[in-house]
């Protein structure tokens, strides 16, 4: 989230030392100042007039602005502007004043000389409580969606190891990032994190040293945030496991908070674990990804993980989304039953199969790299979409290969009998594969197309090629049928009858040409190319060969 301020200060000086120190700050995007009371308010009128959003979110109003006085003017734009945070600065704060600016409509004192810390807490406050305002006021869709204070949190969840949580995590965060949307990734698996192995990431701070860091402000957050070059946010795992342990439900809580305040969106890889802080994410989190790949393990993993965190007030079933990892048509499990036996929703959008694709990207470290076209990048678009984190794709409708296979596919439903004869919980049954007919045609027919479309271009090149060679093999007989033509000539034989023999009946050989020219003997062939097969169709134009020999006596 950008937060846009309009510095409001008379004094020069003070005007550029106060912007110089708003550069500094994350996020922050300063107008151009105001010199006097009157500026200010005709500079608001004007935004104002165009939109709402147009209105910078914080107004830093200086207490000797003049002409009108400081207190009076925070009241006018708290009148007038009540969708604009205001923070008076001041070389005289005291209880007084701070009472009398809190009446006037401010939402914050900031003292003179101004600290980077407390300017960014001050301005952070003020934005926070102007994009509620504007919530509350219905102004824009950005601020509609913005999921609570701040930005979404997205948590990704694994039902066991190895089902691609993290892969799902960097997907989905490199595709809001490509969507112009600020993106902070979270590694939540403190003790085998592999974000960074991921995007090829070496960085020595983690979210262990902000564990025990209670106030966490924007240059705490920012020093211990990796820049990516792709413009993601890192926030890595410890790379000493041990240390996940000092990362504990509060600190979780206040440094998903801090990233919310800083970026639109904060995907957070939890890992396959539950623990402390990730309990703390998969609770406050706006959406809920819970990965799981089509087989029968993982599906009862997902189950177990949705019912554990039901036991412990976590999150409810229907609140969570499960994402089927590594799908294919002829898969037994299809997302219909993953939905009914977790109880969750099941996204539309499922993620192929896709290792060839994967194991360049993933063995070099640079996920970001994945080829656009790759069926696997195109679905986690789509999947970011769906989901609301990017521009939505067209994500792919539910037919026959999601149709519920759990009476034809390989798995059938029974209920568990219990103690007395009563039933007990939806259990995932395996049944022989070859008790029922697998319709595994899909795949054939689709190469059988494609095939078909392309057999008349490859027809109509070779058709182009034959005929190539039947021009240059004429050329090949014409002169062929000259040079012997010539010798023979030359020693006082039949020309004609000797160049005549050098060419197939199928060329003909009629157009043959003898005689002396300058005490040379020389002979023309003239040939007709053949269309595809000699001897039936010719070509209107001829091809012709000469060649000469020195008379004999």
């Amino acid at each position: 989230m950008t937060i846009r301020i309009l510095p409001a200060i008379g004094d020069p000086d003070a005007a550029r030392a106060i912007g110089g120190l708003l550069g500094q700050l994350p996020g922050v995007e300063p107008l151009a100042t105001a010199g006097d009371s009157t500026r200010l308010l005709d500079t608001l009128a004007v935004l104002a007039a165009a939109s709402v959003e147009e209105l910078p979110e914080v107004v830093l109003v200086h207490e000797r602005l003049g002409p009108l006085p400081a207190l009076e003017l925070i009241r006018e734009v708290a009148l007038r502007f009540p969708a604009t945070g205001v923070v008076m600065v001041t070389a005289t704060p005291g209880p007084a004043l701070y009472a009398a600016a809190m009446d006037a409509g401010a939402r914050g004192l900031a003292a003179l000389p101004l600290s980077y810390d407390e300017l960014g807490a001050r301005v952070q406050a003020a934005a926070h409580w102007a994009t509620g305002v504007r919530r509350h006021l219905g102004g824009g869709a950005e601020a509609l969606t913005a999921g609570g204070p701040g930005g979404r949190l997205v948590a990704v969840i694994g039902a066991k190891g190895g089902v691609g949580t993290t892969v799902t995590a960097v997907q989905l965060a490199l595709a809001a990032c490509a969507a112009g949307r600020s993106v902070a990734l979270v590694d939540m698996d403190l003790q085998s994190g592999d974000v960074a192995s991921y995007l090829d990431v070496q960085f020595r701070r983690s979210i262990a040293d902000l564990a025990g860091i209670s106030d966490i402000t924007p240059r705490v957050l920012q020093d211990a945030v990796f820049p990516h070059p792709t413009g993601l946010g890192l926030l890595l795992a410890p790379a000493e496991g041990e240390r996940g342990e000092e990362v504990g439900d509060l600190a979780s809580r206040q440094i998903a908070g801090a990233l919310r305040h800083r970026y639109e969106l904060v995907v957070v890889d939890c890992g396959t674990q539950i623990t402390a802080a990730g309990a703390a994410v998969v609770e406050t989190a706006d959406v809920a990804v819970l990965v799981t790949t089509p087989d029968v393990v993982s599906v009862r993993a997902a189950k177990r993980m949705v019912r554990l965190w039901e036991r412990l007030q976590i999150r409810k079933a229907e609140e969570t989304t499960t994402v089927v990892n590594r799908h294919t048509r002829g898969a037994e499990i299809q997302p219909p039953l993953v939905e009914r036996t977790t109880g969750t929703r099941a996204a539309r959008t499922t993620v192929p199969a896709g290792y060839k694709d994967l194991q360049p990207a993933v063995d070099s470290g640079r996920m970001q790299d994945l080829d656009p076209k790759s069926p696997v990048r195109q679905a986690f678009r789509s999947l970011a979409g769906e989901l609301g984190l990017a521009t939505a794709g067209t994500a792919p409708a539910r037919g026959p290969a999601h149709a519920d296979r759990s009476l034809t596919g390989g798995l059938r439903r029974r209920r568990a009998i219990g103690p007395g004869g009563g039933t007990g919980a939806d259990q995932l049954t395996p049944v022989p594969v070859g008790r029922f007919r697998r319709r595994g045609g899909g795949d054939r027919g689709q190469v059988a197309v494609e095939f078909l479309g392309v057999l008349p271009l490859v027809l109509l090149v070779l058709v182009a090629v034959w005929q190539c060679v039947l021009i240059g093999y004429t050329y090949s007989l014409a002169g062929d049928a000259a040079d012997k033509g010539a010798r023979v000539g030359a020693v006082g034989g039949d020309c004609v009858s000797a160049a005549r023999a050098d060419v197939p009946g199928a060329w003909g050989g009629d157009g043959i040409g003898c005689g002396e020219e300058g005490g040379v003997y020389r002979a023309r062939v003239s040939l007709r190319v053949p269309v595809l097969f000699p001897g039936a169709i010719n070509w209107p134009w001829t091809v012709e060969g000469s060649a000469g020999a020195a008379r004999e006596d």
